[in-house]
């Protein structure tokens, strides 16, 4: 059954990304499957439907439907999604504000703790003060239960393996786990349809790493926050926003090369 709810919302989103690069409407979408705005919008939500259904939206998107037994772990990234380019700028854009403030930073640190393993995006650091910020960007959610997996293990594993890497003695005062989302329509349909459970991976607000951000890291506790980014207020105050407030705007991203060069742009 979890299989089938992966598989579902794989072809959900594959089915949501295209017709949003065509500028279809889900009414346009359904028109030209024939199913209804409802249908549509449910299976762009990772509901299962007959393999039927996916054919025909499939056809009615120029897309073909594949089906076939791989070894799990033997699986290969489409070149298309390996090189993420605004994944990259977006590490590169906060790494470099980072390093304005003066502290060190580090890039795809490594952790492991037995069978978890996994790298950290971008990372900063005051040693003297104990302070830790860890941030993990996201520019889609394929699979939001992976995503959610590999979210938690950084978290939990990621700051003793990078303490004891740097010689820290006594842990950390304070970590800021911050997971921090293109602010892009992609995106928003997901965190909208699943708001709940990203409450709960990101229960705080997003003061914690917005002091960071001003260069005054929070002292005390651990916190864990989503923020969205906007590259269109690149070079403006307001570069991130809280999940509320990203949630009660729309988006104004449209493609990824728009993306990047407003990130350039610091």
């Amino acid at each position: 059954m979890q299989t089938t709810a992966r598989v579902a919302a794989a072809a959900g989103t594959h089915i949501h990304d295209e017709r949003l690069r065509r500028r279809w409407t889900l009414r346009d979408l359904g028109q030209r499957a024939g199913l209804s705005i409802g249908a549509v919008h449910d299976i762009e939500a990772g509901r299962p439907a007959l393999l039927s259904t996916y054919a025909r939206l499939g056809q009615a998107l120029g897309l073909r439907l594949e089906m076939g037994f791989t070894y799990p772990r033997q699986r290969t990234v489409p070149a298309a999604r390996a090189a993420d380019l605004v994944h990259s700028a977006m590490g590169e854009f906060e790494a470099a504000h980072f390093a304005r403030h003066g502290y060190p930073v580090g890039m795809d640190e490594p952790y492991q703790h037995y069978r978890f393993a996994g790298r950290g995006d971008v990372v900063a650091w005051n040693l003297e003060a104990r302070t830790l910020l860890h941030i993990e960007n996201r520019t889609r959610f394929p699979d939001l239960q992976d995503a959610a997996g590999s979210w938690n293990a950084k978290r939990s594993y990621l700051p003793d393996a990078l303490g004891g890497r740097l010689g820290l003695r006594r842990g950390w005062a304070s970590v800021t786990n911050v997971m921090a989302v293109l602010w892009s329509s992609e995106v928003m349909h997901i965190v909208k349809l699943r708001t709940a459970t990203f409450r709960s991976l990101c229960p705080d607000g997003p003061e914690g790493f917005l002091t960071w951000w001003q260069g005054e890291p929070q002292l005390e506790g651990t916190t864990s926050a989503l923020v969205a980014l906007d590259p269109w207020a690149v070079g403006r105050a307001r570069v991130f926003v809280g999940l509320d407030d990203a949630l009660r705007a729309d988006p104004r991203y449209r493609g990824y090369a728009d993306a990047v060069a407003r990130l350039s742009r610091r």
